[in-house]
């Protein structure tokens, strides 16, 4: 018998329905001399440091460098612990069973690093020596899942992997663990989380935020003048920006005298613009977040239904490429297109005789090739998914097309000494750009129409006015501005030799850049205000500690993935990347205990209950310091966080100011105070309304 380890059950019965393993059991499918089952995610997880023997924050005991790393069935948090998760161990113990009664392995887990080491940590974890070989596939239709069983590779072809997995994987608990429970230590109240990744990208959202409140918007003014020839209307613009208004205006009367302007230059040259490349997992989260305000994680989640469903290929993708063979695939899939009535009338503008070969590139594709659709037609949708579907399919269409003829014609002008321009666009062909008529992006040139002008030409203007504009300070990161900025990270290092190496390396990968978003917000270190993402008082707090450490270094952070990704490439040893890790970890370790944090004036409270104890006050909660009265009150009471005001007044005089814009259950705002009464149990009243006279 082999043994097929699937990620999920539902990829595990799409391969056991091929494999002729119909016969269902727990845990399992069987048949055909298979048994087929799965791992419900990650199992196996590195151990926690209660494993090791050492329970909450220890200062004595930091850093924490296990030698060997132990696994352990995942784990569920439960209150301030973690518990063995009893369905993760029950699946585990299917899986050993299974292995014991079976000659080999298939190993059909998620065709990237983070589903090797899910099979990688259970092969390890349960003493497993069986052979194995690895089921490498990029799309679940049955085509590709047939065509990957024919095409089986030895499992060893991929350690390269396996190391880089296990590498980070450890490199996020030694930095994580230690640097958490460091600088809550050194805080002293409550506690903080850091990260490999997180604490970067952190330092990054908070650095934009700063720069942005402490921009000085400065106006300045410009003179616009109104042209009209041969019946066409258009505006030339001053190079000069003047910063006092009224300066402006004695030129502008100048100007107004002159009654015309000289045409000093004409240039005109035509551009090729070449369409867009496929779309890869960061390109596509950025594009839905842009165009359809969805945060990476829902994008993740929407492109990974769509592939389970079978009508798009694996979306964990780097690579915005396909390989010489995936080609000649693409004409098959534009005829897919072509079936369903939204893409008919644009599939018939493709010239399918001379596709555009743009996405190929065997060198550029890593892991998997650049985003496709299937060669199955979609069907009971969801309205958010079936708009992801339409974006990858029109991106594909608009890849294959031939390039947007533009031509760009710049026209400088001069009244007296004074210098003004004017640009226009002309489409020529409109190419890739017709299959969605888009000819407006930020990036691209505005479409104007300009009459023949020649050198030496005058022209009058109708009219000539003042613009007043303001200088404008560095936008928020939206999440599409925040992928970009992990993505591109090695171009905002400064030094230049650093920055060379690193320019294609980001922080993070397209897998779990969605991720780390989520957990700055599940940390409540940063929030959202309309399309922004804006850190909290409490993520400016840690950024403030940490933002001099090497914790929040972008470049450190760049290097460890290229680092990892030499590792893949079998260019680099795991042990040494783990010891550069262990190096980091002691240093950030010693630099974080030895911070000088001030802390918050607090009242000294007492228990509100017992009436004898002090109050212990941390981020999330008041507690008492006495185990018997265990009184505690959170502080986030319907969305809003009690300051240490509020908790003075309400544990002193039983009641708190009235708080604003608090959040029901069923979304609706309200005002109330919160109220105690002597044994310390808190209730709300709400305001009086005034009576109308």
């Amino acid at each position: 018998m082999k043994i097929v380890i699937a990620e999920k059950p539902s990829v595990a019965r799409e391969i056991a329905f091929l494999l002729g393993a119909i016969e269902k059991k727990d845990g399992y499918l069987t048949g055909n001399g298979y048994y087929v089952t799965w791992a419900l995610g990650h199992l196996v997880s590195l151990a926690m440091p209660e494993d090791y023997g050492f329970t909450g924050f220890q200062k004595e005991a930091l850093p924490l460098l296990p030698n060997p790393f132990l696994l352990t069935v995942r784990k569920l948090k439960k209150n301030n612990s973690y518990i063995q998760d009893d369905g993760a161990m029950k699946q585990l113990k299917i899986i050993e069973q299974l292995l014991k009664n079976s000659e080999s392995i298939i190993v059909a887990t998620d065709a990237g690093r983070e589903g090797e080491l899910i099979f990688r940590y259970i092969y390890e974890y349960l003493k497993c020596n069986l052979p194995f070989e690895r089921l490498w596939i990029s799309s679940l239709t049955e085509k590709a899942i047939l065509k990957g069983f024919d095409n089986l590779k030895p499992g060893r072809n991929f350690d390269g992997l396996h190391f880089a997995a296990v590498g980070r994987s450890r490199a996020d608990w030694l930095v994580g663990i230690n640097a958490s429970q460091a600088l809550s230590i050194a805080v002293g109240n409550g506690v903080y989380s850091l990260g490999r990744v997180q604490t970067p990208t952190l330092a990054l959202i908070c650095k934009r935020f700063l720069e942005n409140k402490a921009f000085a918007i400065k106006k300045y003014w410009q003179i616009e003048l109104e042209h009209r020839k041969e019946f066409i209307d258009f505006k030339s613009i001053s190079l000069t920006k003047w910063d006092d208004n009224k300066l402006a205006n004695d030129v502008l009367k100048s100007i107004q005298r002159q009654g015309t302007a000289t045409v000093t230059s004409v240039e005109t040259k035509i551009i090729n613009e070449q369409p867009p490349l496929l779309f890869d997992l960061t390109a596509l989260q950025k594009e839905a977040n842009i165009k359809l305000n969805l945060s990476a994680e829902e994008t993740l989640n929407i492109a990974q239904s769509l592939y389970e469903k079978k009508f798009i290929s694996y979306p964990r993708t780097g690579s915005k490429y396909v390989t010489e063979d995936i080609w000649a695939e693409i004409p098959k899939l534009i005829s897919v297109l072509e079936e369903m009535e939204k893409f008919k009338a644009v599939v018939s503008s493709v010239k399918k005789g001379r596709l555009n070969k743009r996405i190929v590139n065997d060198l550029k594709v890593t892991d998997h090739h650049g985003l496709l659709i299937t060669d199955k037609i979609p069907s009971a949708l969801l309205p958010k998914e079936n708009v992801i579907y339409e974006m990858i399919a029109y991106r594909l269409l608009e890849t294959v097309s031939n390039a947007c003829n533009k031509q760009i014609t710049d026209i400088n002008l001069q009244v007296l000494h004074y210098d003004f321009t004017v640009k226009g666009c002309a489409i020529l062909d409109s190419g890739w750009r017709s299959i969605k008529g888009n000819f407006t992006d930020e990036d691209n040139d505005p479409i104007a129409d300009l009459p023949e002008l020649k050198m030496g030409d005058e022209l009058k203007f109708r009219e000539a006015k003042v613009l007043e504009g303001k200088t404008k300070p560095p936008v928020l990161y939206t999440e599409a501005g925040l992928l970009t900025a992990m993505e591109s990270a090695g171009k905002l290092i400064k030094n230049q030799q650093e920055s060379k190496i690193l320019q294609d390396m980001g922080i993070g990968t397209p897998a779990t850049r969605a991720s780390i978003i989520e957990t700055l917000f599940k940390r409540e270190y940063v929030k959202r205000e309309k399309k922004s993402l804006v850190p909290t008082a409490k993520g400016l707090k840690v950024y403030e500690l940490v933002k001099n450490e090497k914790i929040a270094d972008v470049a450190m952070t760049a290097q460890w993935e290229l680092a990892l990704q030499k590792i893949e490439n079998n260019e680099g040893a795991v042990a040494d990347f783990q010891k550069e890790i262990e190096n980091f970890t002691t240093a950030i370790t010693k630099e974080l205990l030895s911070l000088s944090v001030e802390s918050e004036k607090q009242a000294e409270l007492v228990c509100p209950k017992c009436k004898i104890n002090k109050l212990i006050i941390r981020d999330q909660l008041i507690k008492c310091l006495d185990e018997d009265c265990n009184w505690v009150q959170f502080r986030k009471i319907c969305g809003i966080q009690l300051n240490l005001m509020d908790l003075e007044m309400l544990i002193n005089k039983g009641r708190t100011n009235l708080l604003k814009g608090m959040i029901s259950k069923s979304g609706k705002k309200f005002d109330a105070f919160i109220v105690m009464n002597s044994n310390g149990e808190t209730t709300f009243t709400f305001p009086e309304k005034t009576k109308r006279k």
